[in-house]
Protein backbone atom coordinates (compact mmCIF):
# COMPACT_ATOMS: atom_id res chain seq x y z
CA UNK A 1 0.00 0.00 0.00
CA UNK A 2 1.45 3.43 -0.88
CA UNK A 3 2.63 5.27 2.21
CA UNK A 4 0.52 8.34 1.47
CA UNK A 5 -2.66 6.26 1.48
CA UNK A 6 -2.03 4.17 4.59
CA UNK A 7 -5.19 3.76 6.61
CA UNK A 8 -5.55 4.65 10.26
CA UNK A 9 -5.61 1.78 12.74
CA UNK A 10 -7.17 1.43 16.16
CA UNK A 11 -3.75 2.38 17.52
CA UNK A 12 -3.70 5.52 15.41
CA UNK A 13 -7.06 6.63 16.73
CA UNK A 14 -6.11 5.83 20.32
CA UNK A 15 -3.01 8.02 20.04
CA UNK A 16 -4.97 10.76 18.29
CA UNK A 17 -7.60 10.77 21.03
CA UNK A 18 -4.96 11.18 23.74
CA UNK A 19 -3.16 13.86 21.76
CA UNK A 20 -6.30 15.83 21.00
CA UNK A 21 -7.25 15.72 24.66
CA UNK A 22 -3.96 17.47 25.44
CA UNK A 23 -4.62 20.02 22.68
CA UNK A 24 -8.03 20.71 24.17
CA UNK A 25 -6.40 21.30 27.57
CA UNK A 26 -3.37 23.17 26.22
CA UNK A 27 -3.45 25.77 29.00
CA UNK A 28 -5.57 23.88 31.53
CA UNK A 29 -3.03 22.24 33.82
CA UNK A 30 -5.45 20.73 36.31
CA UNK A 31 -7.75 19.40 33.60
CA UNK A 32 -4.90 17.92 31.58
CA UNK A 33 -3.29 16.17 34.54
CA UNK A 34 -6.53 14.82 36.02
CA UNK A 35 -8.09 13.67 32.75
CA UNK A 36 -5.17 12.36 30.71
CA UNK A 37 -4.59 8.64 30.24
CA UNK A 38 -1.84 7.02 28.21
CA UNK A 39 -3.07 5.11 25.14
CA UNK A 40 -3.23 1.37 25.74
CA UNK A 41 -1.38 -0.22 22.85
CA UNK A 42 -0.51 -3.88 22.38
CA UNK A 43 0.72 -3.31 18.82
CA UNK A 44 1.94 -0.08 17.29
CA UNK A 45 4.42 1.16 14.70
CA UNK A 46 4.97 4.93 14.86
CA UNK A 47 6.25 5.26 11.28
CA UNK A 48 3.47 3.20 9.72
CA UNK A 49 0.50 3.90 11.98
CA UNK A 50 1.16 7.54 12.74
CA UNK A 51 3.59 9.26 10.38
CA UNK A 52 2.28 7.65 7.19
CA UNK A 53 -1.33 8.22 8.23
CA UNK A 54 -0.93 11.94 8.96
CA UNK A 55 1.17 12.25 5.79
CA UNK A 56 -1.90 11.18 3.89
CA UNK A 57 -3.92 13.89 5.61
CA UNK A 58 -1.57 16.74 4.62
CA UNK A 59 1.00 15.38 2.14
CA UNK A 60 2.21 18.84 1.11
CA UNK A 61 2.90 20.22 4.60
CA UNK A 62 6.61 20.57 5.38
CA UNK A 63 7.77 17.79 7.69
CA UNK A 64 11.40 18.92 7.84
CA UNK A 65 12.96 22.24 6.84
CA UNK A 66 16.75 22.63 6.96
CA UNK A 67 18.58 25.95 6.69
CA UNK A 68 22.31 25.68 6.03
CA UNK A 69 25.07 27.99 7.23
CA UNK A 70 24.90 29.97 3.96
CA UNK A 71 21.18 30.52 4.75
CA UNK A 72 19.98 28.38 1.83
CA UNK A 73 16.88 26.41 2.80
CA UNK A 74 15.13 23.25 1.68
CA UNK A 75 11.94 21.55 2.86
CA UNK A 76 10.68 17.99 2.55
CA UNK A 77 6.94 17.39 2.78
CA UNK A 78 5.19 14.79 4.90
CA UNK A 79 4.16 12.98 1.72
CA UNK A 80 7.66 12.96 0.26
CA UNK A 81 9.27 11.80 3.50
CA UNK A 82 6.65 9.08 3.90
CA UNK A 83 7.35 7.69 0.42
CA UNK A 84 11.11 8.06 0.76
CA UNK A 85 11.19 6.21 4.10
CA UNK A 86 9.21 3.38 2.47
CA UNK A 87 11.95 3.21 -0.13
CA UNK A 88 14.70 3.21 2.51
CA UNK A 89 12.94 0.47 4.47
CA UNK A 90 12.71 -1.74 1.39
CA UNK A 91 16.38 -1.15 0.58
CA UNK A 92 17.57 -1.84 4.12
CA UNK A 93 15.78 -5.18 3.97
CA UNK A 94 17.87 -6.16 0.94
CA UNK A 95 20.99 -5.47 3.03
CA UNK A 96 19.86 -7.87 5.76
CA UNK A 97 18.29 -5.39 8.17
CA UNK A 98 15.21 -7.07 9.57
CA UNK A 99 12.84 -6.90 12.51
CA UNK A 100 14.96 -6.70 15.67
CA UNK A 101 18.23 -5.73 13.91
CA UNK A 102 20.31 -3.10 15.75
CA UNK A 103 21.41 -0.18 13.57
CA UNK A 104 23.64 2.70 14.65
CA UNK A 105 22.59 5.97 13.00
CA UNK A 106 25.58 8.32 13.16
CA UNK A 107 24.57 11.32 11.07
CA UNK A 108 24.35 15.09 11.30
CA UNK A 109 21.18 17.13 10.82
CA UNK A 110 20.65 16.16 7.18
CA UNK A 111 17.46 14.75 5.69
CA UNK A 112 18.95 11.24 5.56
CA UNK A 113 18.68 11.13 9.34
CA UNK A 114 14.87 11.36 9.25
CA UNK A 115 14.64 9.06 6.22
CA UNK A 116 16.63 6.27 7.83
CA UNK A 117 15.07 6.60 11.31
CA UNK A 118 11.60 6.24 9.80
CA UNK A 119 12.78 3.44 7.52
CA UNK A 120 14.28 1.46 10.39
CA UNK A 121 11.08 1.95 12.39
CA UNK A 122 8.92 0.65 9.52
CA UNK A 123 10.89 -2.60 9.46
CA UNK A 124 10.54 -3.02 13.21
CA UNK A 125 14.32 -2.79 13.64
CA UNK A 126 16.11 -0.86 16.40
CA UNK A 127 17.75 2.55 15.94
CA UNK A 128 20.78 3.52 18.02
CA UNK A 129 21.24 7.26 17.37
CA UNK A 130 24.89 8.20 17.91
CA UNK A 131 26.85 11.47 17.87
CA UNK A 132 29.24 12.12 14.98
CA UNK A 133 31.74 13.53 17.49
CA UNK A 134 32.61 10.20 19.07
CA UNK A 135 36.11 8.74 18.87
CA UNK A 136 36.89 5.37 17.30
CA UNK A 137 37.13 3.83 20.79
CA UNK A 138 33.73 5.28 21.76
CA UNK A 139 32.13 3.91 18.60
CA UNK A 140 33.66 0.49 19.18
CA UNK A 141 32.30 0.46 22.74
CA UNK A 142 28.82 1.31 21.50
CA UNK A 143 28.96 -1.35 18.79
CA UNK A 144 29.91 -3.99 21.35
CA UNK A 145 27.52 -2.86 24.08
CA UNK A 146 24.64 -2.41 21.67
CA UNK A 147 25.13 -5.71 19.75
CA UNK A 148 25.11 -3.69 16.52
CA UNK A 149 24.39 -5.29 13.15
CA UNK A 150 24.85 -2.26 10.87
CA UNK A 151 26.02 1.36 10.92
CA UNK A 152 24.68 4.18 8.77
CA UNK A 153 27.13 7.07 8.76
CA UNK A 154 29.08 9.56 6.67
CA UNK A 155 31.91 8.24 4.53
CA UNK A 156 33.98 11.12 5.92
CA UNK A 157 33.78 9.37 9.30
CA UNK A 158 35.19 6.06 8.07
CA UNK A 159 38.16 6.34 10.44
CA UNK A 160 35.78 6.25 13.42
CA UNK A 161 34.88 2.68 12.44
CA UNK A 162 38.49 1.47 12.42
CA UNK A 163 37.95 -0.64 15.58
CA UNK A 164 34.55 -2.00 14.54
CA UNK A 165 34.42 -5.70 13.57
CA UNK A 166 34.19 -6.43 9.84
CA UNK A 167 30.97 -8.37 10.47
CA UNK A 168 29.12 -5.10 11.11
CA UNK A 169 27.65 -3.77 7.85
CA UNK A 170 28.76 -0.26 6.83
CA UNK A 171 26.34 2.00 4.96
CA UNK A 172 27.96 5.20 3.80
CA UNK A 173 26.56 8.60 2.81
CA UNK A 174 28.93 10.77 0.79
CA UNK A 175 31.79 10.52 -1.68
CA UNK A 176 34.88 8.28 -1.58
CA UNK A 177 33.01 5.17 -0.50
CA UNK A 178 35.45 2.84 1.32
CA UNK A 179 35.88 -0.70 0.04
CA UNK A 180 33.30 -3.16 1.44
CA UNK A 181 30.89 -0.32 2.29
CA UNK A 182 27.45 0.01 0.72
CA UNK A 183 26.60 3.39 -0.75
CA UNK A 184 23.42 5.19 0.32
CA UNK A 185 22.65 6.32 -3.23
CA UNK A 186 21.59 2.77 -4.13
CA UNK A 187 18.47 3.24 -2.01
CA UNK A 188 17.04 5.43 -4.78
CA UNK A 189 16.41 2.29 -6.87
CA UNK A 190 14.24 0.57 -4.25
CA UNK A 191 10.46 0.29 -4.47
CA UNK A 192 8.44 3.08 -2.88
CA UNK A 193 5.64 0.83 -1.57
CA UNK A 194 6.52 -0.85 1.72
CA UNK A 195 4.60 -3.69 3.32
CA UNK A 196 5.42 -4.78 6.90
CA UNK A 197 5.99 -8.48 7.48
CA UNK A 198 3.80 -8.44 10.61
CA UNK A 199 2.26 -6.11 13.17
CA UNK A 200 4.80 -4.49 15.53
CA UNK A 201 4.42 -5.49 19.20
CA UNK A 202 4.34 -2.33 21.30
CA UNK A 203 6.69 -3.86 23.88
CA UNK A 204 9.41 -4.63 21.32
CA UNK A 205 12.59 -2.58 21.58
CA UNK A 206 12.53 0.34 19.15
CA UNK A 207 15.34 2.61 20.33
CA UNK A 208 18.59 2.29 22.23
CA UNK A 209 20.10 5.50 23.59
CA UNK A 210 23.39 5.93 25.41
CA UNK A 211 23.27 8.31 28.36
CA UNK A 212 25.53 11.36 28.33
CA UNK A 213 27.91 9.91 30.91
CA UNK A 214 28.29 12.91 33.22
CA UNK A 215 29.41 10.78 36.17
CA UNK A 216 30.52 7.44 34.72
CA UNK A 217 30.57 5.37 31.53
CA UNK A 218 27.41 5.80 29.44
CA UNK A 219 24.60 3.36 30.12
CA UNK A 220 22.43 1.99 27.32
CA UNK A 221 18.75 2.85 27.71
CA UNK A 222 16.19 0.63 25.99
CA UNK A 223 12.94 2.19 24.81
CA UNK A 224 10.03 0.28 23.34
CA UNK A 225 8.14 0.95 20.13
CA UNK A 226 5.84 3.25 22.15
CA UNK A 227 7.74 4.58 25.19
CA UNK A 228 9.48 7.34 23.23
CA UNK A 229 7.30 7.57 20.09
CA UNK A 230 4.05 7.95 22.09
CA UNK A 231 5.48 8.82 25.48
CA UNK A 232 6.52 12.15 23.97
CA UNK A 233 2.90 13.27 24.10
CA UNK A 234 3.96 14.73 27.45
CA UNK A 235 6.87 16.53 25.79
CA UNK A 236 4.65 17.82 22.99
CA UNK A 237 2.24 19.30 25.56
CA UNK A 238 5.08 20.91 27.51
CA UNK A 239 6.64 22.38 24.34
CA UNK A 240 3.28 23.82 23.34
CA UNK A 241 3.79 22.74 19.72
CA UNK A 242 0.58 22.58 17.66
CA UNK A 243 -0.42 21.48 14.12
CA UNK A 244 1.26 23.59 11.46
CA UNK A 245 3.84 25.08 13.86
CA UNK A 246 7.46 25.54 12.82
CA UNK A 247 9.47 24.08 15.69
CA UNK A 248 13.17 24.84 16.09
CA UNK A 249 15.09 22.64 18.48
CA UNK A 250 18.78 23.38 18.88
CA UNK A 251 20.22 19.96 19.59
CA UNK A 252 22.75 17.61 18.03
CA UNK A 253 21.66 14.21 16.69
CA UNK A 254 22.69 11.21 18.70
CA UNK A 255 21.28 12.39 22.02
CA UNK A 256 17.84 11.80 23.47
CA UNK A 257 16.91 15.49 23.41
CA UNK A 258 17.08 15.38 19.61
CA UNK A 259 14.42 12.66 19.59
CA UNK A 260 12.38 14.68 22.09
CA UNK A 261 12.08 17.85 20.01
CA UNK A 262 13.38 17.14 16.52
CA UNK A 263 11.46 13.96 15.84
CA UNK A 264 8.61 12.62 17.94
CA UNK A 265 7.00 15.71 19.48
CA UNK A 266 6.68 17.77 16.27
CA UNK A 267 5.49 14.77 14.27
CA UNK A 268 2.92 13.89 16.95
CA UNK A 269 1.66 17.47 16.66
CA UNK A 270 1.75 17.37 12.83
CA UNK A 271 4.14 20.31 12.83
CA UNK A 272 7.37 21.10 10.96
CA UNK A 273 10.79 20.14 12.32
CA UNK A 274 13.05 23.15 11.68
CA UNK A 275 16.85 22.87 11.65
CA UNK A 276 19.54 25.53 11.37
CA UNK A 277 22.97 24.06 10.61
CA UNK A 278 25.31 26.89 11.57
CA UNK A 279 29.11 26.54 11.43
CA UNK A 280 29.70 28.86 14.37
CA UNK A 281 27.03 30.14 16.71
CA UNK A 282 25.99 33.71 15.99
CA UNK A 283 23.02 34.99 17.96
CA UNK A 284 22.20 37.67 15.39
CA UNK A 285 22.13 35.22 12.50
CA UNK A 286 20.02 32.78 14.50
CA UNK A 287 17.44 35.50 15.17
CA UNK A 288 17.47 36.47 11.49
CA UNK A 289 16.76 32.85 10.51
CA UNK A 290 13.92 32.58 13.04
CA UNK A 291 12.40 35.81 11.72
CA UNK A 292 12.66 34.78 8.06
CA UNK A 293 11.17 31.32 8.52
CA UNK A 294 8.48 32.24 11.07
CA UNK A 295 9.68 29.92 13.82
CA UNK A 296 6.75 29.60 16.22
CA UNK A 297 8.23 27.39 18.96
CA UNK A 298 11.84 27.32 20.14
CA UNK A 299 13.62 24.85 22.39
CA UNK A 300 17.27 25.50 23.25
CA UNK A 301 19.73 24.30 25.91
CA UNK A 302 20.97 26.67 28.62
CA UNK A 303 24.29 27.16 26.80
CA UNK A 304 22.49 28.66 23.79
CA UNK A 305 20.20 30.83 25.94
CA UNK A 306 23.25 32.18 27.78
CA UNK A 307 24.90 33.11 24.49
CA UNK A 308 21.69 34.66 23.16
CA UNK A 309 21.41 37.10 26.05
CA UNK A 310 24.88 38.44 25.23
CA UNK A 311 23.35 39.84 22.00
CA UNK A 312 20.71 42.46 21.28
CA UNK A 313 17.53 40.41 21.58
CA UNK A 314 15.58 43.30 20.07
CA UNK A 315 16.81 42.20 16.64
CA UNK A 316 14.03 39.62 16.64
CA UNK A 317 10.81 41.55 16.13
CA UNK A 318 8.51 38.49 16.06
CA UNK A 319 9.76 36.11 18.79
CA UNK A 320 8.46 32.53 18.84
CA UNK A 321 5.15 31.99 20.61
CA UNK A 322 6.65 29.34 22.91
CA UNK A 323 10.12 29.42 24.48
CA UNK A 324 11.48 26.42 26.38
CA UNK A 325 14.79 25.23 27.76
CA UNK A 326 15.98 21.75 28.59
CA UNK A 327 19.10 19.69 29.17
CA UNK A 328 20.14 21.38 32.40
CA UNK A 329 18.26 23.81 34.65
CA UNK A 330 17.99 27.42 33.48
CA UNK A 331 19.30 30.13 35.77
CA UNK A 332 16.80 32.88 36.69
CA UNK A 333 19.03 35.64 35.27
CA UNK A 334 18.71 34.16 31.77
CA UNK A 335 14.93 33.93 32.09
CA UNK A 336 14.68 37.58 33.24
CA UNK A 337 16.69 38.97 30.34
CA UNK A 338 14.74 37.09 27.68
CA UNK A 339 11.41 38.04 29.22
CA UNK A 340 12.42 41.72 29.34
CA UNK A 341 13.31 41.64 25.64
CA UNK A 342 10.67 39.35 24.13
CA UNK A 343 7.81 39.57 26.60
CA UNK A 344 7.70 35.78 26.96
CA UNK A 345 9.03 33.50 29.66
CA UNK A 346 11.34 30.60 28.93
CA UNK A 347 9.56 27.58 30.34
CA UNK A 348 11.93 25.05 31.82
CA UNK A 349 11.26 21.34 31.82
CA UNK A 350 12.81 18.17 33.13
CA UNK A 351 13.26 14.61 31.98
CA UNK A 352 16.04 12.16 31.25
CA UNK A 353 17.20 9.82 28.50
CA UNK A 354 15.34 7.21 30.53
CA UNK A 355 11.97 8.94 30.05
CA UNK A 356 10.15 11.68 28.22
CA UNK A 357 9.45 15.09 29.77
CA UNK A 358 7.96 14.40 33.20
CA UNK A 359 8.08 17.84 34.86
CA UNK A 360 7.59 21.19 33.18
CA UNK A 361 6.24 24.72 33.25
CA UNK A 362 3.32 24.26 30.90
CA UNK A 363 1.83 26.87 28.52
CA UNK A 364 -0.53 29.45 29.97
CA UNK A 365 0.43 28.76 33.56
CA UNK A 366 2.26 30.97 36.10
CA UNK A 367 5.99 30.35 35.99
CA UNK A 368 8.15 30.43 39.08
CA UNK A 369 11.54 31.63 37.88
CA UNK A 370 14.14 28.93 38.35
CA UNK A 371 11.53 26.21 38.80
CA UNK A 372 11.37 23.09 36.64
CA UNK A 373 7.58 23.24 36.85
CA UNK A 374 5.02 20.67 37.94
CA UNK A 375 4.48 16.99 37.08
CA UNK A 376 3.16 16.59 33.54
CA UNK A 377 0.15 14.53 32.41
CA UNK A 378 0.77 10.82 32.76
CA UNK A 379 3.64 11.19 35.21
CA UNK A 380 3.13 10.29 38.92
CA UNK A 381 6.12 12.28 40.19
CA UNK A 382 6.96 12.10 43.90
CA UNK A 383 9.86 13.28 46.07
CA UNK A 384 11.49 10.48 48.05
CA UNK A 385 13.74 10.90 51.07
CA UNK A 386 17.10 9.37 50.00
CA UNK A 387 17.73 8.08 53.54
CA UNK A 388 14.36 6.60 54.55
CA UNK A 389 13.07 5.72 51.10
CA UNK A 390 9.72 7.25 52.03
CA UNK A 391 7.77 9.92 50.14
CA UNK A 392 8.80 13.36 51.36
CA UNK A 393 6.76 16.53 51.40
CA UNK A 394 9.16 19.35 50.58
CA UNK A 395 12.49 17.99 49.32
CA UNK A 396 13.88 14.71 48.07
CA UNK A 397 14.89 12.64 45.08
CA UNK A 398 12.69 13.03 42.01
CA UNK A 399 11.04 9.64 41.52
CA UNK A 400 8.14 8.07 39.65
CA UNK A 401 5.56 6.03 41.51
CA UNK A 402 5.51 2.69 39.69
CA UNK A 403 2.24 1.51 41.22
CA UNK A 404 0.68 2.45 37.88
CA UNK A 405 2.19 2.13 34.37
CA UNK A 406 4.13 5.08 32.96
CA UNK A 407 4.19 4.68 29.20
CA UNK A 408 7.01 7.22 28.66
CA UNK A 409 9.47 5.40 30.94
CA UNK A 410 12.21 3.18 29.51
CA UNK A 411 11.88 -0.59 29.46
CA UNK A 412 15.20 -0.69 31.33
CA UNK A 413 18.94 -0.62 30.73
CA UNK A 414 19.81 -2.91 27.86
CA UNK A 415 20.89 -6.34 29.11
CA UNK A 416 21.69 -4.93 32.55
CA UNK A 417 19.16 -6.21 35.06
CA UNK A 418 21.26 -5.03 38.01
CA UNK A 419 21.38 -1.41 36.81
CA UNK A 420 17.67 -1.49 35.99
CA UNK A 421 16.78 -2.88 39.40
CA UNK A 422 18.88 -0.22 41.13
CA UNK A 423 16.72 2.51 39.61
CA UNK A 424 13.47 0.80 40.68
CA UNK A 425 14.01 0.16 44.36
CA UNK A 426 11.08 0.47 46.72
CA UNK A 427 8.46 0.68 43.99
CA UNK A 428 9.85 3.90 42.53
CA UNK A 429 11.89 4.83 39.48
CA UNK A 430 14.84 6.80 40.87
CA UNK A 431 16.33 9.65 38.84
CA UNK A 432 19.26 10.56 41.09
CA UNK A 433 18.19 14.23 41.01
CA UNK A 434 17.21 16.19 44.11
CA UNK A 435 14.43 18.80 44.00
CA UNK A 436 12.37 20.87 46.39
CA UNK A 437 8.61 21.52 46.16
CA UNK A 438 6.84 24.77 47.02
CA UNK A 439 3.31 25.28 48.30
CA UNK A 440 1.90 25.41 44.75
CA UNK A 441 3.48 22.12 43.72
CA UNK A 442 6.32 23.59 41.64
CA UNK A 443 9.61 21.69 41.75
CA UNK A 444 12.99 23.43 41.87
CA UNK A 445 16.14 21.58 40.96
CA UNK A 446 18.66 21.30 43.80
CA UNK A 447 21.29 19.12 42.12
CA UNK A 448 22.44 15.62 41.43
CA UNK A 449 22.44 13.57 44.59
CA UNK A 450 26.21 13.19 44.27
CA UNK A 451 26.78 16.90 43.49
CA UNK A 452 25.11 18.34 46.59
CA UNK A 453 27.63 18.77 49.42
CA UNK A 454 27.91 20.19 52.94
CA UNK A 455 29.74 23.29 54.20
CA UNK A 456 29.75 24.01 57.94
CA UNK A 457 27.04 21.35 58.23
CA UNK A 458 24.81 23.23 55.78
CA UNK A 459 23.66 21.49 52.62
CA UNK A 460 24.84 23.35 49.54
CA UNK A 461 23.18 23.21 46.12
CA UNK A 462 25.75 23.99 43.39
CA UNK A 463 22.97 25.12 41.08
CA UNK A 464 21.74 27.74 43.57
CA UNK A 465 25.22 29.28 43.84
CA UNK A 466 25.82 29.12 40.11
CA UNK A 467 22.58 31.00 39.49
CA UNK A 468 23.80 33.87 41.68
CA UNK A 469 27.19 34.01 39.98
CA UNK A 470 25.62 34.09 36.53
CA UNK A 471 23.86 37.33 37.45
CA UNK A 472 27.25 39.05 37.16
CA UNK A 473 28.05 40.47 33.72
CA UNK A 474 31.54 38.96 33.73
CA UNK A 475 30.32 35.40 34.13
CA UNK A 476 29.29 33.38 31.11
CA UNK A 477 29.35 29.88 32.61
CA UNK A 478 30.00 28.60 36.11
CA UNK A 479 30.25 25.27 37.87
CA UNK A 480 30.52 24.85 41.64
CA UNK A 481 32.35 21.95 43.29
CA UNK A 482 33.49 21.51 46.92
CA UNK A 483 37.09 22.09 47.93
CA UNK A 484 38.42 20.63 51.24
CA UNK A 485 39.50 23.30 53.73
CA UNK A 486 41.05 21.78 56.85
CA UNK A 487 42.04 25.14 58.34
CA UNK A 488 38.45 26.34 58.37
CA UNK A 489 37.16 22.86 59.22
CA UNK A 490 34.44 23.26 56.62
CA UNK A 491 33.85 22.76 52.94
CA UNK A 492 34.95 25.65 50.76
CA UNK A 493 33.28 26.13 47.44
CA UNK A 494 35.46 25.85 44.36
CA UNK A 495 34.26 27.94 41.43
CA UNK A 496 35.16 27.20 37.84
CA UNK A 497 33.95 29.60 35.22
CA UNK A 498 34.49 30.48 31.63
CA UNK A 499 36.54 33.61 31.09
CA UNK A 500 34.22 36.62 31.41
CA UNK A 501 33.81 39.81 29.46
CA UNK A 502 35.35 43.08 30.48
CA UNK A 503 38.79 44.48 31.09
CA UNK A 504 41.42 43.77 33.71
CA UNK A 505 43.27 40.58 34.58
CA UNK A 506 41.94 37.53 36.42
CA UNK A 507 42.59 39.16 39.81
CA UNK A 508 40.56 42.23 38.94
CA UNK A 509 37.68 40.12 37.63
CA UNK A 510 37.71 37.74 40.58
CA UNK A 511 37.58 40.65 43.05
CA UNK A 512 34.43 41.92 41.39
CA UNK A 513 32.86 38.47 41.40
CA UNK A 514 33.81 37.81 45.04
CA UNK A 515 32.18 41.11 46.02
CA UNK A 516 29.07 40.21 44.03
CA UNK A 517 28.85 36.82 45.78
CA UNK A 518 29.35 38.29 49.27
CA UNK A 519 26.45 40.68 48.70
CA UNK A 520 24.03 37.96 47.64
CA UNK A 521 25.01 34.78 49.47
CA UNK A 522 24.77 33.78 53.12
CA UNK A 523 28.02 33.25 55.02
CA UNK A 524 27.84 29.45 54.76
CA UNK A 525 27.34 29.70 50.98
CA UNK A 526 30.27 32.00 50.23
CA UNK A 527 32.38 31.24 47.21
CA UNK A 528 35.97 30.97 48.45
CA UNK A 529 37.96 29.99 45.37
CA UNK A 530 37.67 31.15 41.78
CA UNK A 531 39.48 29.41 38.98
CA UNK A 532 39.28 30.84 35.49
CA UNK A 533 39.34 28.23 32.74
CA UNK A 534 39.15 28.45 28.98
CA UNK A 535 36.46 25.77 28.80
CA UNK A 536 34.51 23.83 31.38
CA UNK A 537 34.77 20.04 30.94
CA UNK A 538 31.61 18.78 29.27
CA UNK A 539 30.13 15.68 27.78
CA UNK A 540 29.71 15.61 24.01
CA UNK A 541 26.06 16.51 24.58
CA UNK A 542 27.13 19.71 26.36
CA UNK A 543 26.50 18.84 30.03
CA UNK A 544 29.11 19.97 32.55
CA UNK A 545 31.12 17.09 34.01
CA UNK A 546 31.33 18.15 37.65
CA UNK A 547 32.85 14.77 38.43
CA UNK A 548 35.95 15.87 36.50
CA UNK A 549 36.05 19.20 38.34
CA UNK A 550 35.76 17.47 41.72
CA UNK A 551 38.61 15.12 40.85
CA UNK A 552 40.78 17.96 39.61
CA UNK A 553 40.15 20.04 42.74
CA UNK A 554 40.89 17.09 45.01
CA UNK A 555 44.16 16.44 43.17
CA UNK A 556 45.14 20.10 43.44
CA UNK A 557 44.54 20.14 47.20
CA UNK A 558 46.54 16.92 47.73
CA UNK A 559 49.41 18.36 45.69
CA UNK A 560 49.45 21.42 47.94
CA UNK A 561 48.92 23.87 45.11
CA UNK A 562 48.21 27.09 47.03
CA UNK A 563 47.29 29.34 44.15
CA UNK A 564 47.79 28.78 40.45
CA UNK A 565 48.04 31.38 37.74
CA UNK A 566 44.25 31.48 37.23
CA UNK A 567 43.13 30.75 40.78
CA UNK A 568 42.15 33.34 43.40
CA UNK A 569 40.91 33.05 46.98
CA UNK A 570 38.68 35.05 49.28
CA UNK A 571 38.39 34.06 52.95
CA UNK A 572 36.70 37.21 54.21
Amino acid sequence: MPAQGRAATAGTESVREARDFLFAHATDYDGAVSGFAWPELSEFNFALEWFDVVAGEHPDRAAVTIVEADLSAQSWSYGALSARSDQVANWLRTLGVQRGSHVIVMLNNTIELWEVMLGIAKIGAVSIPTSTLLSAADVAYRVSKGAVDAIVTLTALADRLSEVPASVARIGIGDDLPESWTGWDAAADAATDFEPDAPTPAADTGLLYFTSGTTNRPKLVAHTQVSYPIGHLSTMWWLGVRPGDVHLNISSPGWAKHAWSSFYSPFLAQATVFVFNYDRFDAGVLMQVMETHHVSTLCAPPTVWRMLIQADLGQLTHPPRELVGAGEPLNPEVIHRVRDAWGSTIRDGYGQTEMTCCVGNSPGQPVTDGSMGRPLPGYPVVLVDPVTGQIAADEGEVCLDLSRPVLGLMAGYYEDEEATASTRAGGFHHTGDIASRDADGYLTYVGRADDVFKASDYKISPFELESVLLEHDLVIEAAIVPSPDELAARGAEGLHLSDGRGGGGPGCRSSAIFAHARERLSAHQRVRIIEFVDDLPKTISGKIRRVDLRAREAARVVAGDAAGQHLDRDYR
